[in-house]
């Protein structure tokens, strides 16, 4: 499956935009809608990079949720749950998200009204919780249940 607008819109919206490096709550220098491959402090990008580092990151967290979940899984993943699955992803990292209860869960029934609180354990940043971590946890359940 492939990232759709509105899931898109999602990973923005919460990532913001920012053509000047920065750390992000965790302490990563990071720049554009949440790059943070390579990024070094000072660093400045123009919205044409900001637009393709984030195409290119959406296709590795894409491949991440496709060789997590895609084939098997019965009724198999629908796009808004794919969408937040990217999202999670994009925030978390690769790692995390294919060693989480949450994928662990929707290999078995993405339908798992339990998956909603899966969402809710990732609310940390550097051990201690985020208030925004939490906001856009609670929106990717939201956006996973739909």
């Amino acid at each position: 499956m492939k990232l759709s607008d509105a899931g898109k819109k999602l990973i923005k919206d919460f990532e913001g935009l920012r053509l000047k490096a920065y750390q992000c709550s965790a302490g990563v220098w990071t720049i554009g809608y949440g790059h943070t491959g390579a990024v070094n402090e000072g660093e400045e990008v123009t919205q044409f990079y900001a637009d393709t580092f984030f195409d290119f990151d959406v296709l590795r967290f894409e491949d991440a949720v496709n060789d997590a979940l895609m084939g098997g899984q019965t009724p198999p993943l629908q796009q808004h749950q794919f969408d937040a699955l990217v999202s999670l992803a994009y925030n978390i990292g690769v790692a995390a998200f294919k060693g989480s209860t949450l994928v662990k869960r929707a290999k078995v029934n993405p339908n798992d009204p339990l998956i909603g609180g899966e969402f809710m354990k990732w609310c940390n940043a550097n051990g201690k919780y985020n208030e925004g971590l939490h906001k856009r946890r609670a929106a990717e359940a939201k956006f996973y249940f739909k």
